[in-house]
């Protein structure tokens, strides 16, 4: 695709990810208040705030590019997981989620501003925990890795390895389903040529069994 993006996201697992799917792209920083409004429900949360990444970028850049924002929620039920503020919160995160299942939201936001145009999609995949011994908990707490991530994990981490089965979308857990994001893209008609769901299987070593789901109806959202 010719179309310049700009990537609004510090995350280097976002930046990796858009990497491995062969996107040419520059990224931009953005700063907006993540506060949870009463009453919200994760899904909901998260493409809001997805949202106002993309529209707080459109205000610091010039010219016509395609921008891409993305917000990723762990959430227990209703219970929204953010990032652990501390070694107390990240034990009492992971000793909740521990042997169980819940869910990661990833809502993807497009904006063209050469048109105005605004597509977005959320995707949601069940993540089911092993059960990890609180021993591995405190060993993975003191390698510092939980710091940064919602839910106080990281699925890919090989060494705590924190989930039992890898189902669903992958790459949403990790930070951009990027089946979702082709979706949106054709949606606008962006021409993509590479093959994003084999390029997200190869680098992930992951049969996936739902990008041709995702991706069957590509005029609607799901």
């Amino acid at each position: 695709m010719a179309r310049l993006i700009y990537l609004a996201s510090s995350s280097p697992r976002r930046r990796e990810l858009l990497g491995i799917a062969g996107f040419m792209f520059s990224t931009i920083k953005v700063d907006v208040d993540e506060s949870v409004y009463p009453n919200e429900f994760p899904p909901e949360y998260t493409q809001r705030v997805s949202l106002m990444k993309a529209e707080a970028a459109e205000r610091l850049i010039k010219g016509d590019p395609l921008i891409l924002s993305a917000d990723t929620t762990v959430a227990d039920g209703t219970q929204m997981l953010g990032k652990p503020l501390n070694a107390q919160e990240a034990e009492q995160m992971l000793k909740r989620l521990r042997g169980r299942t819940h869910q990661v939201y990833t809502a993807v936001t497009v904006l063209d501003v050469a048109t105005g145009r605004i597509e977005q999609e959320v995707a949601e995949t069940d993540v089911p925990m092993r059960n990890y011994t609180d021993t591995e908990i405190l060993t993975y707490i003191t390698s510092g890795d939980p710091f940064d991530k919602a839910g106080g994990y990281a699925i890919q981490n090989s060494a705590f390895h924190p989930v039992k089965t890898r189902t669903g979308c992958y790459a949403n857990v990790i930070g951009l389903p990027l089946c979702h994001l082709l979706k949106i893209l054709r949606r606008i008609d962006i021409p993509v040529e590479q093959d994003i769901p084999y390029l997200c299987q190869t680098a992930h070593d992951y049969k996936c069994g739902v990008f041709t789901s995702i991706l069957r109806n590509h005029t609607s959202g799901e």
